[in-house]
């Protein structure tokens, strides 16, 4: 069972985690391409860099299976949603407002499913995380409009799911590397069968076209996701959940300098919040 708090290592592994998130994510959004095939590339990204590692780590335990089943199901759904947030409104916006709601609703799964616990303190530091990331969507420029808000707030519930799911997975595994790897590895079959079924050889075209982004936006994934799972096998579910949403502010940043979105200075508040509730949690 993981531990009631949360180290000064874990908590700066986490964040670097976020890191990695919020730059695939702008690597995604900042494609010239459609947002499904996109997301396509970097799943089959993701799928070879995980390929590729499977020979260097355990096979997962049996009990860790079921949850894997169930994942990859999960984030078929997580994949589609997430392309049809950044078809409809910036990143600036959506990737604040998916990653915002999603701790909420995992710290109110994880004490029913999961039987957490958070403390005062956490409790705090997870609702002012989600304000802040929250207030950073809110005052996002750009394409701000009702169906890329229904998008994202449909992805935040995913995330919260897979998050519990995956948390729990890696728990019972014993190996949160093995259970990540062969979990992005399989996940990755459905989506991009789909993607085949639906979309032809022009699909496949263009991910072999790209494969140099796909590669390092797959990677990026899985790093992400790896250091999280390995983390939530070491903390609360549900704080490590919100402390890797710190990846808003990487991600606002990166959509500020890079992709010329806008901040100001009531994004700057949100951010404070931010750091406020990631002080709350570590102290």
């Amino acid at each position: 069972m993981p531990v009631a708090e949360i180290t000064l290592p874990v908590t700066l592994a986490v964040l670097g985690a976020g890191f990695l998130h919020a730059l695939w994510n702008a690597m995604l959004k900042s494609a010239a391409g459609e947002p499904l095939l996109d997301t396509a590339l970097i799943v089959a990204g993701s799928s070879v860099v995980a390929l590729v590692l499977l020979p260097f780590v355990a096979f997962p335990d049996r009990a860790a299976w079921p949850f894997m089943a169930l994942s990859a199901a999960i984030h078929f759904a997580y994949y589609v949603t997430l392309a049809g947030a950044y078809r409809r409104g910036d990143l600036s916006f959506a990737y604040p407002l998916m990653r915002g709601v999603a701790p909420l609703i995992v710290t109110l799964l994880g004490v029913v499913f999961l039987g957490e616990r958070p403390t005062a303190t956490m409790l705090a530091g997870i609702a002012l995380i989600s304000l802040g990331i929250l207030v950073i969507a809110w005052y996002a420029g750009g394409r701000h409009t009702p169906a890329a808000a229904g998008w994202a707030l449909g992805n935040a519930l995913i995330i919260a799911v897979y998050t519990l799911v995956d948390g729990a997975g890696a728990r019972a595994s014993g190996n949160a590397a093995s259970y990540v790897c062969w979990l992005i590895f399989l996940e990755g079959m459905p989506f991009l069968a789909w993607i085949g079924a639906t979309r032809g050889r022009p699909a496949f075209t263009y991910i072999a076209s790209r494969w140099r982004r796909g590669i390092a936006g797959g990677a990026a994934s899985l790093a992400a996701y790896g250091i999280a799972l390995w983390a939530m096998t070491r903390a609360p579910v549900a704080v490590v959940a919100a402390l890797r949403e710190v990846s808003v502010l990487f991600a606002a940043g990166i959509g500020a300098l890079v992709l010329k979105e806008g901040f100001g200075w009531r994004r700057m508040a949100g951010a404070a919040a931010v750091v406020a509730g990631v002080a709350a949690l570590r102290f």
